[in-house]
């Protein structure tokens, strides 16, 4: 087996605010259906998010029953006791499943556990990943904004599994005041849930008109959508070997199978790519960081 058919794929937490219904038949479908390894459940944006949600450990069953690894991931940001409260339910679970840690506080709750790092917890060098790894970090996935070369040297002495994401709008900061109630004039404490009339993000413009930034409540999120097929090859040779898909308001199934499909060498990357525009023919993709250019460009289009 090559290193590209023995590669997994993940799919990595849902970031957006959709109502029960819709969440629980989208895992249902990819518990189902869908050629994934890995699957990162929980909220990561705002704890506010959080209520209500007592569908979680019927999806959690369904994956598991069908042979998916839940990992449950934390909040990117620990701003009040309330949010510290959360971390600590999910740190107690890690007795039971692999929980990912975005956050500091959370890595110290895990502290001497295995667990999962987050791409939202800044690793850029050889001796920040090898403190994680020694605080108990067994599954590291890095920042969407390191190039290349970076990778590479932080593959040669990972000896945790390392993950980059390869698909989707990627994270680029998370604030304490939520932009989504703000641009409806709310506030945050009475923020109605308004950022669950964005399934994909609200789109941000530039001055002159440019679609530039995707706002997520309280996250910023690049417009473009991060798309790393045409590496897949470089990146399983360096030895990182597992490929996160950010969940999106799109037919996931069919994207986690062309993904796959391209991993296992049953399509070309021409025709892969040729199949990925055909079903997302509005969205705009880029690569940039990877190329150690302007994240929003897209270099070497295939």
């Amino acid at each position: 087996m090559d290193v590209m058919s023995s590669s997994k794929l993940s799919l990595g937490p849902l970031l957006f605010n959709w109502d029960a219904e819709k969440t629980r038949d989208f895992y249902f479908a990819i518990a189902d259906d869908a050629p994934i390894d890995h699957v990162f459940l929980g909220e990561v944006v705002c704890r506010k998010r959080l209520a209500g949600k007592n569908y979680l450990p019927d999806i959690m069953e369904r994956l598991q029953k069908a042979g998916k690894k839940v990992v449950l991931s934390g909040l990117i940001l620990i701003s009040d006791e309330r949010d510290m409260k959360a971390s600590q339910d999910l740190a107690a679970a890690a007795d039971d499943y692999m929980v990912e840690a975005n956050d500091l506080s959370l890595v110290s709750l895990l502290q001497g556990q295995e667990h999962a790092i987050g791409p939202y917890i800044n690793i850029y060098n050889e001796a920040t990943l090898k403190y994680y790894e020694q605080q108990g970090g067994r599954h590291i996935c890095l920042p969407p904004e390191l190039p290349a070369a970076s990778l590479r040297a932080l593959a040669k002495v990972a000896t945790s599994d390392l993950e980059i994401q390869v698909f989707g709008r990627m994270p680029l900061a998370i604030s304490a005041r939520c932009y989504h109630a703000r641009a409806h004039n709310l506030h945050k404490d009475n923020c109605q849930y308004i950022c669950n009339r964005d399934p994909d993000g609200l789109t941000v413009e530039t001055l002159e008109g440019q679609d530039f930034l995707a706002i997520n409540g309280l996250q910023t999120l690049s417009y473009r959508y991060g798309n790393l097929l045409a590496e897949l090859p470089e990146l399983a040779a360096m030895g990182i070997q597992n490929f996160r898909l950010s969940p999106h308001d799109v037919d996931m199934i069919k994207v986690s199978q062309l993904y796959r499909d391209f991993l296992d060498g049953k399509k070309s990357l021409a025709q892969t790519n040729d199949s990925l525009e055909a079903e997302m023919i509005a969205i705009e993709f880029s690569n940039g960081y990877y190329h150690n250019v302007a994240g929003l460009e897209q270099v070497n289009k295939p």
